[in-house]
């Protein structure tokens, strides 16, 4: 799936640090999120 700048993006479910799954809809129109990838983290590179 490509995402362009502006795109929405598509809901999804983790589990956060207190093992509680959540969701980003769970955040929609009450808080700003920062969602952050790092393609190499953890990897040898």
């Amino acid at each position: 799936m490509e995402l362009k700048v502006g795109d929405k993006a598509p809901d999804f479910k983790l589990s956060s640090t207190r093992k509680e799954k959540i969701s980003l809809s769970d955040y929609e129109g009450k808080k700003n999120v920062l969602l952050a990838y790092y393609p190499l983290n953890f990897t040898p590179g």
